[in-house]
């Protein structure tokens, strides 16, 4: 009979998992007692050793005894008392040696003690941790689900077997979202931030509807909607987050993305700069070099458009552009508003002008016809989205090219660092200074009346709202990125140590957040299970 105590084997359980610091492991140690002790039966005195997930924890030998038992006033497993069959299952797991499941766990986490749950439970508890049931990745799990609902004699209950049956295709993302693995690990309180911003915005008055554009002129005043994603695929909208709306300018950082992705730094930046221009966004204005100032204004995002599917016609140079932005979007919502495209056509007679300027300058490729560049240009402007799959693309953004709720790269690295770049220093027309010294993140702004924010690694948003101020960006979008960065340490150049005052949704809640791993049955207590359990619990 060999005997170790709890710590000197966790403490090998340390030398043994590289993720783990020491002093993870001894905050951790504090809900065992150092009474309790490992046994186990072997002939030949060894402990033998098993790989699981590539590492190394302690296995009893087939038809060994391996219990955690008390030195003193031990309960041997004969005497245990079995309060109902949830606990039975789980004690004789344990008495088989057997290591609970990811699946089992969710589901102990979940019923509380019950033996079955209702199926709204898991939904309301999904999403409270910011996933949607509509979620690409979850189809598999919410597909099961459905098919084993109608299988039930209530249509609404779930035992441990049936649930296990449900999430075992989607277990790993589930797993994270319940361990609070998420970059934003208290989602609720998160979101009720951003409402309170929102309420906030929505009282403000002022500004005036773009009207250069008749067809923008229809849009009411009152519209306001915010939407967010973050770089895990969380999901957060408030207000009109549902109503279509233009792209116009917003469209800009994501066609020289596409560019940029395409063709590479060097060839897009021979005919574009990189410099603020410090003048309106359409003026007929080019830099020392004849190159149009950046890819944000009116003349970069003409000739930018010309970078595109280079001799290739419109329809297929419009597709294309198309299908990047739905992957962008995770395949959501991304339209086409021909009556917008249409009334900017008939009134684009500034934007002509630039066109013909470009082209006397020889801003363009080789071979391109300015005018059906300049009727693309017009189009891509009024691609149609909504706050909604509009935050999408931001994530993507932030998540480095890859749509968060696909997992599918859409941009490169290069692109999307080349972009974000711009947009800080760019992207919101004259108050662009203004907007980075203050809020300090890339964004980019549309006469529409939408904001694209990204926050990078963590989140992309887009807020809308049509009134702008006198620089064309939207009166309540300024509004609500302001307070968001004086709320939270979004900023660029926050410093952690001396803005202590700054909320930081990403960071956990230490101890708080461990404890509330999984609750689970008191038969797989920390202080009475196999050391499979509580390697599995702690390290995986």
């Amino acid at each position: 009979m060999l005997q170790f105590r709890a710590s000197i084997v966790l403490k090998e359980l340390i030398q043994t998992s590289p993720k783990r610091s020491f002093s993870d492991i001894i905050r951790h140690k504090k809900t065992l007692s150092n009474a309790y002790c490992f046994s186990a039966a072997y002939r030949d005195g060894r402990i033998s050793k098993l790989k699981i997930h590539g590492r190394p924890f302690i296995q009893p030998l087939a038809g060994r005894r391996f219990l955690c038992t008390k030195t003193d006033g031990a309960i041997e497993p004969t005497e245990q008392v079995k309060k109902d069959e949830t606990v039975q299952e789980a004690t004789a797991d344990k008495k088989a040696g057997i290591l609970p499941s990811l699946e089992d766990l969710l589901f102990y986490s979940i019923a509380e003690g019950q033996e079955r749950i209702p199926a709204h439970k898991f939904i309301t508890a999904l999403k409270a941790t910011g996933l949607r049931t509509g979620d690409p990745r979850l189809k598999e799990c919410m597909d099961m689900l459905k098919v084993t609902l109608k299988s039930t004699t209530d249509g609404v209950m779930l035992d441990r077997h049936l649930f296990k049956k449900c999430v075992q295709s989607n277990i790993v993302l589930l797993t994270q979202a319940f361990r609070k693995k998420f970059v934003i690990p208290d989602f609720q309180t998160f979101a009720s931030h951003i409402d309170t911003l929102y309420e906030k915005g929505r009282k403000l008055s002022g500004g005036l509807v773009a009207d250069y554009i008749p067809q923008l002129a229809k849009f009411s005043p009152d519209l306001w909607a915010v939407s967010l994603c973050t770089v895990d695929g969380q999901r957060h909208t408030v207000g009109d987050t549902k109503v279509p709306f233009c792209l116009q300018s917003c469209v800009k950082p994501l066609k020289y993305a596409i560019a940029v992705h395409d063709h590479g730094t060097e060839y897009v930046h021979q005919f574009i700069g990189k410099e603020p221009s410090g003048l309106r966004f359409n003026k007929l204005f080019l830099d020392e070099d004849d190159k149009p100032h950046n890819p944000m204004v009116n003349a970069g995002a003409i000739v930018c458009t010309s970078l595109i599917k280079h001799g290739a016609g419109n329809a297929e140079k419009f597709d294309y552009v198309m299908n990047f932005l739905k992957k962008m979007a995770g395949n959501e919502y991304v339209g086409f508003s021909n009556a917008t495209f249409q009334s900017e056509r008939e009134s684009g007679d500034r934007n002509f002008a630039i066109g013909y300027y470009l082209k006397e300058k020889k801003c363009f490729p080789d071979g391109t016809d300015m005018t059906a560049v300049l009727d693309l240009y017009f189009q891509l402007c009024s691609i149609e989205v909504t706050c909604e799959s509009a935050s999408v693309m931001a994530a993507t953004l932030a998540n480095g090219g890859f749509c968060p709720i696909t997992g599918e790269r859409v941009l490169s690295p290069e692109s999307v660092r080349n972009t974000l770049s711009l947009m800080h220093s760019c992207g919101m027309y004259d108050f662009s200074g203004q907007f980075a010294f203050h809020v300090g993140l890339p964004a980019k702004s549309g006469v529409a009346g939408g904001i694209l924010l990204v926050v990078p690694n963590v989140m992309g948003i887009m807020c809308w709202s049509p009134p702008l101020d006198k620089l064309g960006n939207s009166v309540r979008g300024i509004q609500f990125c302001t307070d968001l960065v004086s709320l939270f340490n979004f900023h660029n150049y926050d410093n952690l140590r001396h803005f202590a005052k700054k909320l930081d949704p990403r960071r956990e809640g230490g101890d708080q957040r461990v404890s509330a791993l999984f609750h689970l049955p008191a038969s797989l207590a920390l202080d009475t299970c196999p050391i499979e359990v509580l390697h599995h619990v702690m390290y995986e």
